[in-house]
């Protein structure tokens, strides 16, 4: 069966793009370009340039492919900038799922998976984060992931879709091919860009209640991340009935310091970092419980915390060296 991967030509669904044509899954790729990169996306991938928000033109997409199966990627996704632009939020992520439930609904489409965040659960007062853990965003970015989550929840009771929520939480690293995180927002983009423009890096927040007073996160590798879609999609294309909503983590976590001194040690540069303030809509801890993927989906990540600096770091090296 032939999916359409919205927001494929970003940084998690070039990889996602990539890891289902390994699974000799046939993917088509709708992105408007805002923030994708047209040469992330697969040669062999069919290729829509449309936006989410033009209903018309994803509903062209799924008849003109023949689309059995949506994987919905496409939302703006920084959480502090959400807090400054709310209503760009609401209306791009809120109404862009609208916009491709009701053209999948016309298409006669019956299959989603939704890309969603471990922001919906804001600061969690428990150590582990379960799918049960109560949520409650702090940024309009989260707000808006959880209430697409709701959309889905609601089309399913009222058509049958059949549809599952992957809850990302921090996504980092590379599976090359020149594919790297283009978010500026991003710990690991933003430390190596400044390091290779010969600045100190950021640290935004030191009073967080963690081990060492800066912000900490379990931190996943994209391709981890990429083969959870593939499961997802084929769980689903065979029938399997799937959990409303999985966390996709590692179930540890590491902090802002710990993760610049892989940096270190991976680039072998030395450089102390600038302290900043917190930033708006930033949770001090948040790490995923993830034993109910790994037990429905099959699925647990295997790379870990070094693997990802390191491959983040070569690919940098790769685009930074071919740069004007």
């Amino acid at each position: 069966m032939t999916w359409l991967l919205t927001g494929g030509a970003g940084y998690i669904g070039a990889h996602v793009a990539r890891a289902l044509g390994a699974a000799d899954m046939d993917v088509v790729v709708l992105d408007d370009l805002s923030t994708g990169i047209r040469s992330f996306v697969p040669e062999e991938a069919a290729f829509v340039e449309a936006s989410i928000l033009d209903e018309g033109a994803v509903l062209a997409a799924l008849r003109e492919h023949d689309i059995q199966g949506v994987i919905h990627l496409a939302a703006l996704k920084y959480a502090g900038i959400s807090v400054e632009e709310p209503l760009s939020y609401y209306h791009v992520n809120i109404e862009g799922m609208r916009s491709v439930l009701s053209a999948m609904e016309q298409a006669s489409v019956d299959r989603l998976v939704f890309s969603s965040s471990a922001s919906v659960y804001g600061t969690p007062d428990v150590d582990l984060v379960t799918e049960t853990t109560p949520t409650h965003p702090e940024s309009p970015y989260g707000e808006s992931k959880l209430a697409g989550e709701w959309l889905v929840a609601d089309v399913a009771r009222a058509s049958g879709l059949r549809h599952t929520s992957l809850r990302y939480f921090n996504v980092v690293g590379s599976g090359g091919h020149g594919i790297y995180d283009v978010n500026p927002y991003g710990l690991l983009p933003a430390v190596m860009k400044a390091l290779t423009e010969g600045r100190a890096p950021i640290v935004n927040g030191t009073d967080y209640a963690t081990s060492d007073g800066t912000a900490e996160r379990d931190y996943i590798h994209v391709v981890d991340l990429a083969e959870a879609h593939v499961v997802a999609a084929q769980r689903l294309a065979g029938g399997t009935s799937l959990g409303p909503v999985y966390n996709l983590g590692r179930g540890e976590g590491a902090t802002v310091l710990a993760m610049l001194e892989l940096v270190r040690e991976v680039s072998g540069i030395d450089f102390e970092p600038e302290l900043g303030p917190r930033r708006p809509g930033d949770p001090a801890r948040i790490v995923a419980a993830a034993e109910l993927a790994a037990k429905e989906l099959g699925w647990t990540a295997r790379l870990g915390f070094r693997e990802m600096v390191q491959s983040a770091w070569d690919t940098w090296q790769q685009v930074a060296a071919s740069q004007p």
